[in-house]
């Protein structure tokens, strides 16, 4: 039985960052959901499926099978037993990814390979309905969240490091949109689960938010 860390929390708050490095602190496994959509499409494109044909992807998913492994620190994504690390990241596979992550049963099919991993490996998993819907018994639940001028200072700051001209206006009012449909979309909705503990990193740095992460897992393992 697995050990499972659940991060939820809106866009830009810090999720994954906070947790590839709560997972190579702790040994878990990060279980990167855009990776495994990737590994179902190579499995479409194997198949010799088309994107626009939804009931034939459908019926592929139940022949599919992917997990996530780690080997000196790097991430291998397995597809029906094979390593398809180096495939994931092909722009067919991602074209692939794109419009088979609509289709409810692939959803479906990855909700149950991600519960399944997490019975059977120590995992951290970030998102935004982690702790309330895919896993829901999760041991630690940590709601991580950041005042919206915050998120949108840390995304302007991005893009303006890769050289890219944006305006922060313009990225806050995204933001607040983005929020918002997040927070009321009738499959999952974004919110803090009953049992998670709420830490805001507005005013905090990254080690200073591992750090609680940290205590809340060595608490919950004492």
């Amino acid at each position: 039985m697995g050990f499972n860390v659940a991060i939820d929390g809106p866009a830009g708050a810090g999720k994954s960052t906070i947790a590839k490095l709560v997972a190579k602190k702790t040994g878990f496994i990060y279980v990167d959901t855009g990776a495994m959509y990737r590994a179902l499409a190579v499995h479409f494109i194997e198949e010799g499926l088309d994107g626009e044909d939804l009931s034939a992807i459908e019926r592929a998913c139940q022949s599919a099978s992917v997990s996530i492994q780690y080997e000196n620190g790097v991430q291998k994504v397995i597809l029906n037993g094979e390593d398809v690390s180096a495939l994931i990241r092909q722009e067919q596979v991602g074209n692939m990814a794109s419009k088979s992550s609509t289709v409810p049963k692939v959803r479906e099919k990855l909700l149950e390979l991600q519960r399944n991993l997490a019975d059977q490996e120590d995992v951290i998993m970030d998102g935004r309905d982690i702790g309330t819907n895919i896993l829901p018994n999760a041991e630690v639940k940590i709601y991580l969240t950041a005042s919206v001028s915050t998120r949108a200072k840390r995304r302007f700051d991005e893009l303006t490091e890769k050289g890219e001209r944006c305006d922060y206006d313009e990225i806050y009012h995204d933001i607040e949109e983005r929020d918002y449909r997040d927070m009321n979309r009738e499959t999952a909705p974004l919110k803090q689960a009953e049992d998670a503990i709420l830490i805001d990193s507005s005013d905090r740095t990254i080690s200073e938010v591992v750090s609680e992460i940290m205590n809340c897992i060595e608490n919950r393992r004492k």
